[in-house]
């Protein structure tokens, strides 16, 4: 095939013990899955349908340090465990989604929250608060087949060696079979879609200079540094 233009890059990330890369189609992200951060951001934490939002492929970064964003002086992490799909397709049952997983990985799901504030008072997508470059740190993928299904386990962040959030894979509202039936429902999922599970509370600002760290029991920690 001729191409007009030089295509870009496929965004691929790497495997954990391999020399494989995994390779990206989609971003999705679920907001307030967890009661406690639900609360923290003043919603009720009732289990209401899910809703989704999307990052771009070449958002996710695995360089290990995140660039201060333009235009923002409120940006957050939100500590979250990304799951990785190596099958998909429409309205997959909830008792055969897991078959659908490749793998998982600790990312983050950075966020400029001013702006993201802004849009929400008027109404208006979130993009410019979500899909911004490089929002989307994020670690080594970890084969399903090595590491299971992680439905239970400890989940935290720590800034500067000080932990601001604490929680356990357990207290999702959606599970992530729940999460991949749901999305199936009105999108064609297919290999190489991600899926960002939300995040626990004690969601914060950060600064340049930082130091992030996400561990996820089971997969290997993420560690950022805000430049």
């Amino acid at each position: 095939m001729e191409f007009a233009i030089v295509p870009p890059e496929r965004v691929a990330l790497p495997v954990a013990g391999s020399d494989a890369r995994f390779p990206v189609r989609r971003v999705y992200c679920i907001g307030r899955n967890y009661a406690a951060h639900a609360i923290e951001m003043g919603h009720d934490p009732d289990r209401e349908a899910p809703f989704f939002f999307q990052k771009n492929p070449d958002d996710l970064d695995v360089s290990g340090q995140f660039p201060y964003p333009p235009k923002s002086a409120d940006v957050h992490y939100e500590a979250e465990l990304a799951v990785m799909l190596g099958a998909g397709g429409t309205d997959i049952p909830v008792s055969a989604a897991l078959e659908c997983v490749y793998g998982y990985a600790a990312a983050l799901d950075m966020t400029r929250r001013d702006l993201q504030g802004e849009m929400k008072k008027a109404g208006r997508p979130w993009e410019i608060g979500k899909a911004f470059s490089r929002s989307a740190p994020v670690g080594p993928v970890h084969p399903a087949t090595e590491v299971g299904h992680p439905g239970a386990g400890a989940i935290t962040l720590t800034v500067n060696g000080e932990t601001r959030q604490e929680g356990d894979l357990n207290q999702m509202i959606w599970k992530v079979p729940e999460m991949i039936a749901y999305l199936s429902e009105y999108f064609e999922l297919a290999a190489g879609d991600v899926i960002l599970s939300g995040t626990p509370a004690g969601v914060g600002p950060v600064q340049r200079g930082d130091k992030l760290e996400v561990r996820i029991a089971g997969l290997a920690p993420l560690a950022v540094a805000v430049v």
